[in-house]
């Protein structure tokens, strides 16, 4: 990490930038036990591990049923494993791996996005650790202070800043999730638009005017503002048809298949046991179609059945409560390949526009920038309140 930010930093240097912000974002899910130090006492335990299934009983008696904790991949159930077999010491805290980039970049650990820590079991509805959380035998001082994303939580550590050649005023805002992230580089901003963020795994995120929430089927809401991006996160993806084919073979392979006829072929691409969304099922076994020895069109139905996983989403998602969607825009290495993007939009039946120029990190800037200049209007605010001149009248 500190190689590639000295390399932004000289970069931005030279073009006469100055780095006001920075923000994170990580792989919703993905937790590690800490001590207070930030030194980890656990490997992380990735967005896609399930080995904290055991402990979903033990949740079901105690979580709010509208929760999004109710999943073997939930960060709750891995808090649940990490506490049970390290036995947490005064001090130590359980952090989401952009917790712990942002802890390193303030010099301080403890504080978390809401986004992230949806599934920890955080009631972003009401902004607060519910009460039941006391019901699961957790020290409370485990859990980080929340704040919503986007919050400017301090400034770059100084000695950090001196060794990365960065300002060390530079603000460090509250980040969110990688999907959340790669939404809000996505532009949608009406009720219906939908985004669907299709790298290793396929996520799906629809803007609605209320939250939704429904762990029978993997559906949970993050917060963004005064709305909410409902949706969920399919272990399905670019991981599947990366375990097949070299990008290279993709491109090839792409240029020899007709969108508009389908193969006609029914499967289920996973890349290893067990699904999130549409269907909640850590036993799900993955479903390939029986042509492997006919690589164009082996490459075609993969691509179908992640496309119709998609479809089954969305249609998911607007039987249970969400806006219907119209449109959908969509990013990530899939979204690179015309191919696949009229394939899914075939699929859909919706106008589906790729954004191949915008990463998850592109939106994260926005929501530091956004940060940062919302911190300026509360600042101006609470001086007018108080009957002082702003800071540039002085």
């Amino acid at each position: 990490m500190a190689g590639v930010l000295k390399e932004i930093g000289a970069i931005l240097a030279s073009a006469a930038y100055v780095v006001d912000a920075i923000a994170v974002d990580g792989t919703s899910s993905t937790l590690l036990l800490a001590d207070s130090d930030g030194r980890p006492r656990s490997p992380a335990l990735m967005y896609d591990d399930s080995r904290s299934r055991s402990a979903l009983p033990l949740i079901a008696r105690h979580a709010d049923p509208d929760s999004a904790v109710h999943s073997a991949y939930s960060s709750l159930a891995k808090a649940v494993h990490l506490k049970e077999t390290l036995r947490p010491s005064a001090g130590d805290q359980l952090l989401h791996q952009s917790d712990w980039v942002m802890g390193r970049l303030r010099g301080r650990f403890g504080v978390s996005d809401e986004n992230n820590c949806l599934k920890l079991g955080f009631d972003q509805g009401l902004r607060r650790w519910p009460r039941w959380i006391d019901r699961l035998g957790f020290d409370r001082a485990l859990f980080p202070e929340v704040v919503p994303a986007g919050t400017v939580v301090g400034t770059l550590d100084p000695s950090l800043a001196s060794e990365l050649g960065l300002p060390p005023g530079a603000r460090v805002v509250a980040g969110t999730t990688d999907s959340t992230a790669a939404v809000l580089a996505s532009g949608i901003a009406e009720a219906g638009e939908a985004c669907t963020v299709l790298g290793s795994t396929l996520v799906l995120k629809c803007l609605s005017e209320t939250p939704l929430f429904d762990a029978r089927y993997g559906i949970y809401s993050h917060r963004v503002g005064d709305r909410w991006l409902v949706g969920g996160a399919s272990n399905s993806g670019c991981a599947v048809l990366d375990t097949f084919f070299t990008v290279d073979e993709m491109v090839s392979l792409s240029s020899g298949i007709d969108p508009e006829r389908s193969t006609g072929l029914q499967c289920y691409p996973l890349s290893r046991r067990g699904e999130r969304f549409p269907i909640s099922d850590p036993d799900l076994e993955p479903s390939l179609p029986p042509c492997a020895d006919q690589p164009a069109r082996f490459l075609q139905a993969l691509m179908e059945g992640i496309a119709r996983i998609e479809r089954r989403g969305y249609a998911l998602l607007a039987r249970k409560g969400a806006p219907a969607v119209r449109s959908v825009t969509t990013l990530g290495g899939g979204a690179r390949n015309p191919v696949w993007t009229r394939i899914r939009e075939r699929v859909l039946g919706v106008p589906v526009s790729a954004l191949p120029q915008r990463e998850a990190a592109y939106g994260t800037a926005l929501l530091a920038r956004r940060g940062v200049k919302r911190g300026a209007a509360d600042r101006r605010a609470r001086q007018a309140s108080e009957g002082m001149p702003p800071n540039d009248a002085r």
